[in-house]
């Protein structure tokens, strides 16, 4: 992929110029048009998104959770977390994403600490986010 792309995501601006080049060729960009899923819930997780542009739905079943944006990630908590995919994801716009694969995700993780301190922020968010959503027995 062409680093220079990264350079626009704030979840890498904090990154070297020798670290995005790395980055670069962990990753792919992929275009996809509106209506495509890319992630279904309860699936298994072989991959991590980052929006350069377009929009996307979180959906929990029915349940519209959130929209995502240019610079959102997403793909992250079934990586890490080894659960299955824990909401559905769907573009509402022509997108075009950074896509890795766990090999290349879990290598970035380890090898750039603020970036993955970062992921960890927002798995912690989003796993905070779906207690609150989820109703008291």
């Amino acid at each position: 992929m062409d680093e220079s792309h990264l350079k626009s995501v704030d979840l890498f601006a904090s990154l070297s110029d020798d670290q995005r080049r790395r980055l670069a060729q962990w990753a792919d960009e992929i275009d996809v048009d509106t209506g495509h899923h890319l992630i279904r819930q309860d699936g298994f997780g072989y991959e991590f998104f980052v929006i350069l542009s377009g929009t996307a739905e979180v959906m929990d079943g029915d349940d519209h959770l959130a929209d995502m944006v240019a610079g959102d990630f997403f793909g992250e908590i079934a990586l890490t977390e080894g659960v299955r995919r824990s909401a559905s994801v769907r573009a509402t716009t022509p997108m075009r994403l950074i896509v890795m694969g766990r090999t290349e995700f879990l290598s970035m993780a380890s090898q750039m600490p603020s970036v993955a301190e970062q992921i960890r922020s927002r798995i912690a968010e989003r796993l905070e986010n779906n207690r609150s959503a989820t109703p008291a027995d």
